[in-house]
């Protein structure tokens, strides 16, 4: 089978991991466990997630002139992803700052650094996304440049996968060239008003859409037709940093792959489970013989 050719355009940040028995409540110091700095930003996540899913993936982004940009850059070609169009500007690189609890709950803080001037894409960055099977895309980065990936990529025929994260207010033709919507319950709430009691709410905005619900699992819904809900594969979870970046990316491969729709997103769930297992963001992303096992385990 030829490998499905996916171009991730997003963010890269240098994740600050720090680990604690509980999170600390607004004015209060906690004692924590452990800390690691691992590479990630929902862009390079997806971008290095994809790779290990079996995808033939490119990352566009920009990282800084700093010591994160070079460990950055390292890192996402290290795992296969073509960082051949990845933008070098002067500065800092974006950082996010995570705290990860007991339970795998986890709050983030991020500044964008060198995310916020990936703006204008250029004729390069143009093609790659032209020559795309699928093209991911999220909310990290400026919205314009998103918007430009995204019709460029309409006008190609290739299919655009939009994870609205972080969720943000976006143009009306970003929406309209969107093939496939992928939320959680809280970026669904703010984008519909409604949640998890109407995720056909979703189809207002795109044809297609899922609602990620974490370790509940997710609703599928298609213009047309009912929703479907698949829940999630059962396992120890460690961190859940990660995990929506493992769905979408998942979810593009397989889409890009010929797969049935709903039978990839209950691929995209698997990869969602395998990727709680570990601590961190990149490092924990799945190879696709994780996935597939989780997958034929919950069939």
């Amino acid at each position: 089978m030829q490998q499905t050719r996916v171009v991730v355009v997003g963010s890269a940040n240098m994740d600050l991991v720090a680990t604690a028995s509980a999170l600390p409540r607004p004015g209060e110091t906690v004692l924590g466990d452990d800390f690691v700095m691992v590479p990630g930003g929902k862009g390079a996540n997806q971008a290095i997630a994809a790779a290990r899913a079996g995808a033939s993936a490119a990352f566009l982004g920009a990282i800084g002139s700093d010591a994160f940009g070079v460990t950055l850059r390292a890192r996402i070609n290290a795992a296969g992803v073509d960082t051949g169009q990845l933008r070098v500007v002067y500065g800092t690189s974006g950082v996010a700052l995570v705290m990860v609890s007991a339970d795998g709950e986890n709050a983030i803080l991020v500044t964008p650094g060198a995310n916020a001037a990936f703006t204008e894409l250029t004729e390069g960055e143009l093609a790659a996304v032209r020559e795309a099977d699928v093209l991911v895309a999220q909310l990290e980065i400026p919205v314009a440049t998103v918007t430009e990936a995204v019709l460029a990529a309409r006008a190609a025929g290739t299919r655009v996968v939009l994870n609205a994260a972080p969720a943000r207010q976006v143009p009306d033709e970003l929406l309209a060239a969107v093939d496939m919507l992928v939320v959680n319950e809280n970026e669904a709430q703010a984008f519909t008003g409604r949640g998890r009691d109407d995720p056909s709410a979703l189809l207002a905005l795109a044809p297609r859409a899922v609602l990620t619900l974490g370790a509940e699992g997710a609703w599928y819904v298609e213009r047309g037709t009912e929703a479907v809900y698949v829940p999630a594969v059962r396992v120890d979870a460690v961190d859940s940093t990660a995990a929506g970046d493992a769905f979408t990316a998942a979810l593009a491969v397989a889409w890009g792959e010929g797969r049935d729709l709903l039978a990839a997103v209950r691929w995209a769930a698997a990869a969602g489970a395998a990727c709680v297992r570990r601590l961190g963001a990149s490092v924990a992303l799945p190879q696709r013989a994780e996935i597939d096992e989780l997958h034929a385990r919950s069939a």
